[in-house]
């Protein structure tokens, strides 16, 4: 049976690297699965057989692609000692020589008129020795693996390439200067980094379990269903379940994205994940660790990083070819302008060549685009949207028709009476209270809701007889009346003279000793957030929104009406609703992406069948979270808007991103073979731009939603 482990990645600063540790990975015996998550600094593996070797062996593969990266398990990870010494000694050893490069540089750059030519290129070699030594060894390394094409390779080149024409004070600024960039590059890179992981912190670190009278501290993962926890003020609940002890006020912000805490008491539903705030609380606990909310929530979030965008896997594969082009190019670039053009000096259009390989870096595209999409993803998360792949991302940000269900979704799924409609000398009390009777061993949503607007105790005893009619309805006999209460071919089955209301209402029709008595129309309450969420996906530019639904059309009209959506299906049964939604995506094909929201595990094929599907995650079904591509935690449509706002907005960065680099890129190499820019200008174009994409994909975390734009 293949074993699920989760390993740590130390020491990764490459964005293409990680594609390529991840495949070699793979690609080892016994590994069944890889995935490597750059900006969680996480590899995932699946194996029949974890153990030492096999950690080497991965350590070996990753070694190989880019130096000074490892691998570790958590469990290694967690008896390293805080202090840090080992690290902080081997990088003040690197930051010495580096100061030392610094030094000797400003040295000659100020002093080195005072100094003779030859002690000024002394001072500028060794200034960029010390300051380079590590990317040139690491260019050397990988050279003997064969592996070229990278940014050591190409800094090496060009610098070494400029001392060959006696360039010495460029060589070792523009050593000095992506030196420079690359640390804030790597900030900028660990800042996202850690702005994404603290939206995702809601793994509960302990679980305090109740057993025979004692406390005791111990993981969530130990913790079966029907066992006692404790919850002290100020903890994160670790694991679901229901409220036995206690009253306290619950701070759910972290899997909702809703700030306004809410107050529990005994026989209150909790979630894992969720913050007690100001009382202890004694819970029992209703699911496993693995089956959690919280754990749902973290591997969802964690397999997002799987599904890339068609955006990310074009830039990928952009890469891949990219620069192999811009080095032939700059060879070319170098070597035949001098041969076919006498007056062209060789060290000039090698110059000009150099330039062109500083340059034709893609890390600004290659970590900017997928940091982007995960900033989008975890903006998503803290407004308790579930996103489970930067692709459904993009494709939510190319919709252009909306389908949604209606009971559950747009309806809160509970009925209430809405009015009554005697008939003859029957008083409106007296119509709901035979119905109420004739309902009273029932527990169909609308038996419920008639009983409770009936609102007083029901004698039992008083009914003699009592018979359901599936599909139809119920009928009874109370202190010796015959009562017909259901559908209007209830009535007409047995004989009742009446006639059909056209309500726009689910109507229960009443009949007492085969006379018509009248009727009593319940409505399932739509959700108050309902008709916004069609007026503000309307002004996102939705033209289309339709419903489906398995309920009457005079029903499905009725609150189509009410919330302003333009098209509505009724009376469909479930596979119905499937042939539907293909007949939509045909209709609509030109218009734009289709998505599907529902939440009933009748409408898990019509999820898995839309090129997007929102599912209500608090109260939908497994089945429908499953085979939707993003899950709603509060199950309110509304935020079905607010995620159409993070994916639009998440897509406008990543366009910003791609079109700014490729720019300034461009500019730079037209400027570097026109023989205008610089090596100093390439390297701003370089790891300047790289930074400036970092720090712009930022911007993806603090998109709110649609409310709050």
């Amino acid at each position: 049976m293949s074993e699920r482990k989760e390993l740590l990645i130390e020491g990764l600063c490459c964005a293409s690297c990680a594609d390529e540790i991840e495949k070699a990975v793979g690609k080892i015996e016994g590994i069944t699965y890889s995935r490597l998550d750059f900006v969680l600094k996480k590899l995932i593996i699946e194996t029949e057989s974890y153990n030492k070797d096999l950690l080497e062996k991965i350590n070996n593969a990753a070694g190989e692609i880019e130096l000074g990266v490892s691998v570790v398990s958590n469990e290694e990870e967690s008896k390293k000692c805080g202090c840090k010494d080992c690290a902080e000694n081997e990088k003040s050893s690197n930051r010495a020589v580096l100061y030392a490069g610094v030094t000797f540089f400003a040295a000659a750059l100020i002093f080195g008129k005072f100094f003779p030519e030859w002690t000024k290129i002394i001072l500028f070699i060794s200034a960029y020795l010390c300051i380079g030594w590590e990317v040139l060894l690491t260019s050397a390394k990988n050279l003997l693996k064969g592996k070229i094409f990278d940014e050591n390779f190409l800094m090496s080149a060009a610098t070494l390439g400029a001392i060959a024409i006696s360039q010495y004070p460029e060589a070792a600024a523009v050593m000095l200067f992506y030196k420079i960039g690359m640390f804030f590059e790597e900030r900028a890179v660990e800042k996202s980094r850690r702005s994404i992981a603290k939206l995702m912190d809601i793994r509960p670190d302990y679980a305090n379990l109740y057993k025979n009278g004692e406390i005791i501290k111990v993981s969530p993962q130990e913790i079966s269903s029907g066992d006692l926890i404790i919850v002290k003020p100020g903890e994160k609940i670790p694991l679901d379940g229901i409220v036995v002890e206690g009253k306290s006020c619950i701070d759910s912000s972290a899997l909702t994205g809703e700030s306004v805490p809410y107050d529990v008491e005994k026989g209150s539903e909790v979630l894992s994940g969720a913050v007690n705030l100001n009382a202890l609380l004694t819970i029992s606990v209703s699911k496993s660790y693995s089956q959690s909310t919280v754990s749902k929530i973290l591997n969802l979030v964690e397999e997002a990083g799987a599904r890339k965008s068609k955006t990310e896997q074009f830039i990928t594969k952009f890469a891949r070819y990219y620069t192999p082009a811009v080095v032939f190019t700059a060879a070319a670039l170098a070597f035949i302008p001098p041969l076919l053009f006498k007056d062209a000096l060789l060290s000039d259009w090698v110059y000009r060549a150099l330039v062109f390989l500083v340059v034709s870096c893609p890390c600004a595209l290659v970590i900017s685009v997928p940091l982007t999409f995960f900033a989008g993803i975890g903006a998503a998360s803290r407004n308790g949207i579930l996103v489970k792949g930067g692709n459904y991302i993009e494709a939510l940000a190319q919709s252009g028709v909306f389908v949604f269900d209606k009971t559950g979704t747009l309806t809160k799924g509970t009925f209430k009476v809405s009015k009554l409609f005697p008939n003859g000398a029957i008083t409106a009390a007296e119509l709901l209270e035979y119905a109420a009777y004739a309902e009273s061993f029932s527990t169909h949503p609308i038996a419920v809701s008639i009983l409770k607007a009936y609102a007083k105790t029901v004698d039992k005893s008083k009914v003699e007889i009592y018979e359901e009619h599936s599909g139809y309805g119920i009928s009874a006999v109370v202190n010796g009346k015959k009562i017909l209460a259901g559908k209007y071919e209830l009535l007409k089955n047995n004989a009742v003279k009446a006639g059909e209301l056209n309500l726009g209402e689910t109507a229960v029709y009443i009949a007492v000793d085969g006379v018509f008595a009248g009727a009593i129309t319940v409505e399932d309450e739509i959700k108050e957030d309902s008709k916004k969420t069609v007026e503000n996906l309307k002004k996102a530019g939705i033209k289309n929104i339709i419903m489906l639904t398995g309920d009457k059309n005079s029903v499905a009209y009725g609150v189509a009406g009410k919330i302003g959506i333009d098209a509505v299906y009724g009376e469909l049964l479930p596979h119905m609703k499937t042939e539907m939604m293909e007949k939509i995506k045909k209709e609509h094909s030109c218009e734009g992406k289709i998505v599907f929201v529902g939440d009933g595990i009748n409408d898990a094929p019509v999820l898995a069948c839309a090129d997007i599907g929102f599912a209500m995650g608090a109260t939908g079904s497994d089945a429908a979270i499953e085979a939707a591509d993003i899950v709603l935690m509060t199950d309110e449509p509304s935020k079905t808007a607010d995620a159409l706002a993070i994916a639009k907005k998440t897509k406008i960065i990543v366009w910003q991103n791609i079109i700014f680099a490729l720019a300034v890129k461009a500019a730079a190499l037209i400027l570097g073979a026109a023989g205008i820019a610089s090596m100093w200008m390439a390297v701003f174009a370089d790891v300047g731009v790289t930074f400036i994409a970092v720090m712009n994909s930022l911007r993806a975390l603090r998109v709110a939603g649609a409310r709050k734009l």
